[in-house]
This record gives C-alpha cells, sequence and structure tokens, in this order.
C-alpha cells in the first residue's frame, strides 16, 4: 500500500506541475494577445509590463500572498521552506500532491488576474505605477479574496461562502472577475486614450498593430486553460480524476469553441464582416464562461455556455464604448462581464445538496464579494498611487508613444521613420 500511495503522490505531483507551467504559458499567450492588439509605439511597454508581473507576482505571493490565501497570515514558510510533510505553517490540502507544488500552481493564477489588467490600462499608464499597483494586488488584494473562497476563510468573520452554496472550481470569479474589477478601477482612474471618443460621443476605433500575434496569442491562452481547468481537478492518479480530468479538458476546448462561434456570427450580423478582434475575445469569453464549472456539464451544455459567452462579449465590449470606458483589449468585458456570466451558470449544472455544489443566491453573494472588495481597494490603491507618483504619462508621450518614453526601446525600429 505504501509504495501504491507513493506512486500516486508522485503522479498526482508531476501532474499538478505540468498544468501550472502550462498555465504559466499563458503568461505568454497575454503578452502576445497584448502587443498584437495596441499601436506599434507601445509594443515594448506591453511586453516589459507582462513579463515584469509575473515576476512580481512570484516574489509577492512568496513572500506573503501565499500565506495569506492558505495559512492565516503565518509567514514561516517563507524562511523555512515548504517540505513533504507539510510542517510549515501552512494548511495542508488533502489532495495527494506536495505542498511545494501546490504553492507553484496557485502562483501562476496569481500572475493570471494581473495579467488582465494589463491590457485593461495599455497605451496611457506610467510603467512604475502599474508594477507599484502589481505589487499590492499580488501580495494582499488577490489574496484576501482567494482566502474567503477557495482558503474557506469567513468574510472579515461575518460569514464563510462556502457556507453559503458558492462554488467557482478554477477561477471565473476568483481569478478572472476579481482581474477585472481591478482592471476597471484603473480604468475609470486612468481615463480613456486621446481620440478614442470624441464631443459628439463617437467612438474612434484604433486598430491593433500585429493581428496575426494576437491569433497565437488567443491560441497560446486556449492551450493553457487546459492546465487552468485540468489542474484544478487536483489529481489525476486514479480511475475516478483521470476521468474528471478528461471530462474538463473537453468541456473547456468546447466552450472556447462556442465562444469563438457565437461572437463571430453576432459581429457578422452586426458589422457585416467577420470580425477577427470579437471572435478572438469570444474564445477567450468561451472558456472564461466555463471556469467556474467544466466537471458537471454536458459537452452539449458546454458549448451552449461558451455561445452565451461569446455573445455576451460582443455586446459588452460596445456597451463599455457607449459608456466611454476605454478598454483596448476588451479585458473588462471577457474576464469581468463574462466572469460574472460563469459564475451564474454553475448552479445549472451543479445545483446544491447535502453533498456540496452551489446556488445562485450563493453564487451571487460570492461574486459581490470579490467584486467589492477588489474594485473598492484596487480604486483605493490607484488612487493613491495617482496623488503621488502619478499614473498617465503626459500627453506628449502618449502621442509619441509609451516605448521610448517609458522603456527606451522601439519594438519594431526598422519600420520606424527616421528624420
Amino acid at each position: 500500500m505504501d509504495q501504491i500511495f507513493e506512486l500516486q503522490y508522485a503522479l498526482d505531483t508531476f501532474y499538478f506541475l505540468v498544468c501550472g507551467a502550462l498555465v504559466m504559458w499563458m503568461a505568454a499567450g497575454f503578452a502576445m494577445l497584448e502587443a498584437g492588439l495596441v499601436r506599434a509605439k507601445n509594443t515594448t511597454e506591453i511586453l516589459t509590463k507582462n513579463i515584469s508581473l509575473y515576476a512580481i507576482a512570484c516574489t509577492m505571493y512568496m513572500v506573503c500572498g501565499y500565506s495569506i490565501m492558505y495559512g492565516g497570515a503565518d509567514f514561516s514558510w517563507f524562511l523555512s521552506g515548504i517540505t513533504g510533510d507539510g510542517a510549515t505553517g501552512v494548511t495542508e490540502d488533502p489532495a495527494t500532491y506536495a505542498p511545494a507544488a501546490d504553492f507553484y500552481f496557485q502562483v501562476v493564477f496569481v500572475a493570471t488576474a494581473m495579467s488582465i489588467v494589463s491590457g485593461a490600462v495599455a497605451e496611457r499608464m506610467k510603467l512604475w505605477a502599474f508594477f507599484a499597483f502589481a505589487i499590492v494586488m499580488t501580495a494582499f488584494i488577490y489574496p484576501m479574496e482567494g482566502a474567503w473562497t477557495w482558503g474557506g476563510e469567513s468574510v472579515f468573520g461575518l460569514y464563510t461562502l462556502g457556507d453559503l452554496g458558492f462554488s467557482d472550481f478554477a477561477g471565473s470569479g476568483i481569478v478572472h472577475m476579481a482581474g477585472a474589477a481591478a482592471a476597471l478601477a484603473g480604468v475609470l482612474l486612468l481615463g480613456a486614450r486621446k481620440g478614442k471618443y470624441t464631443a459628439d460621443g463617437k467612438v474612434n476605433a484604433i486598430p491593433g498593430a500585429n493581428l496575426p500575434m494576437a491569433t497565437l496569442g488567443t491560441f497560446i491562452l486556449w492551450l493553457g486553460w487546459f492546465g487552468f481547468n485540468g489542474g484544478s481537478v487536483l489529481a489525476t492518479a486514479s480511475v475516478e480524476s483521470a476521468n474528471s480530468v478528461a471530462v474538463v479538458f473537453m468541456n473547456t476546448n468546447a466552450a472556447a469553441a462556442g465562444g469563438l462561434i457565437g461572437a463571430l456570427i453576432v459581429a457578422r450580423f452586426m458589422f457585416g464582416k467577420a470580425d477577427l478582434t470579437m471572435a478572438l475575445n469570444g474564445a477567450l469569453a468561451g472558456l472564461v464562461a466555463i471556469t467556474a464549472e467544466p466537471s458537471t456539464p454536458t459537452p452539449l451544455q458546454a458549448t451552449l455556455f461558451g455561445v452565451i459567452g461569446g455573445v455576451l462579449v460582443v455586446f459588452s465590449i460596445l456597451a463599455l464604448d457607449k459608456l466611454k470606458i476605454d478598454d483596448p483589449v476588451g479585458a473588462i468585458s471577457v474576464h469581468g462581464v463574462v466572469g460574472f456570466l460563469g459564475l451564474m451558470l454553475v448552479p445549472i449544472t451543479n445545483p446544491l445538496t447535502e453533498d456540496g455544489g452551489s446556488s445562485f443566491s450563493g453564487q451571487l453573494i460570492g461574486a459581490l464579494t470579490i467584486f467589492v472588495w477588489v474594485f473598492v481597494v484596487s480604486l483605493i490603491v490607484w488612487a493613491i498611487i495617482k496623488a503621488t507618483i502619478g499614473i498617465r504619462v503626459s500627453e506628449e508621450e502618449e502621442y509619441e508613444g509609451v516605448d521610448m518614453s517609458e522603456c527606451g526601446l522601439e519594438a519594431y525600429p526598422d519600420f520606424s521613420i527616421k528624420s
């Protein structure tokens, strides 16, 4: 029996680490997607943001974020290390994998939440102001709401979301909606890009510089999402868990496909053209919609959930533009609006029973808890940064592009006009 347990432990740990690596690969997807959807003069800066935020997230979550989320703010493990027996002051998970693997898998989720913020504030935010917010987001804001959800802690001692019937399998709300809430707070204080909206209410399209890169980024995210959702099964070394992983992979893929098709058809009817950017966001919307519960829907239900997400994201992007909320990559719509949708779809296939599940009221309370906490605290942090070092580049720097003013490098120097 000991040998069987050791083999199961090894296989589950290896699977967990591989899935974590797939989620880490999503950082490249976000970088490519965002670099493709911004203008050429802002490419270097957006790439710098994406690779740097990953490093900041890894460091801050190790310093204190993981302990806040799972260890009751016991930071001793940071100095003593994590061992196989879990004797670190960090709460052990009952699944059979190494505690260090759990940290690695969790830290790449934190980076994903912060990557969502990056695209929404693109092309006009100061680089170091973004880094300052990333520190607070990954060290405190995200870990706190994570403690109330996946960590099982009560919300300020008032109520426990799990007891109310809240469930979020892989993070439609905990990761994606949280990232979008932080992004929305930043965008509201930052303002729109110059020339995006006119005084008479007209919306000017600002096309991205590299749609092949944006498409590559979407494919990378689609691939990485199998680790995001599949890894959240937490195990694979038994018949039951292996079957569950297979279902999650199948439904994740089905929802992405449904989301792209839904967005593409709606865009065709509304614009008369096959809009690639809407199709890309539709695929991502389908992925976000299924993330809250990919293990219980049938393949048809997963596809339909994806279609709903893909349709919704098109209308959401257009609605935010009418409200003059400038989001260059559609991150708030994809991850926020559809993240909320994903949470509210969970009770359809995983209703509340004595053995667990979710209720519509529990999902709504959970969604409000996550959004209000992240949005309000983020708004305060953004306001402090704005009042101290400022968050927006000058009008001249924005016109010239933030690549040179913030990074001193051009992404495409051979295509620049030389005097």
